[in-house]
């Protein structure tokens, strides 16, 4: 196995931000834009859910601890819950946050007629 292939999901959270973030700011659409930053919150989210995994020293994924105390493996490492539980609330607000956003370029396409960045600001210096 290539030495990369190890870290294949710290390769995946960087193309989703690099892409996400390209098109955030080269991208006129305002729709566009918007996809942008939800790839880009996507990167994030599989990197702090990366970040927290553990691996015990025989190669194996801890297991929560929930998991001992009902008849589960019982193992030396545990792994922490709390950053599932942060990216679980973090995935419920970007969603919420992108339902608004997307209800703001609606109000804009029906005041303005367009949701192209280029000509709201043509129309904004015309007035």
């Amino acid at each position: 196995m290539p030495p990369w292939a190890g870290h294949f999901n710290y390769w995946i959270y960087v193309v989703l931000m690099m892409v996400g973030l390209y098109a955030a700011i080269a991208k006129g659409n305002l729709v566009k834009k918007l996809l942008g930053l939800s790839l880009f919150q996507t990167g994030i989210f599989i990197f702090y859910i990366s970040t927290s995994v553990i691996l015990t020293e025989s190669g194996q994924f801890a297991t929560v601890p929930i998991l001992a105390e009902h008849g589960g493996p019982l193992t030396e490492t545990y792994a922490n819950p709390l950053p599932h539980v942060l990216i679980l609330t973090a995935i419920v607000v970007s969603v919420s946050t992108m339902a608004v956003a997307l209800a703001i370029v609606v109000n804009i396409k029906r005041e303005f007629g367009t949701i192209e960045s280029d000509e709201l600001l043509e129309q904004e210096l015309a007035e």
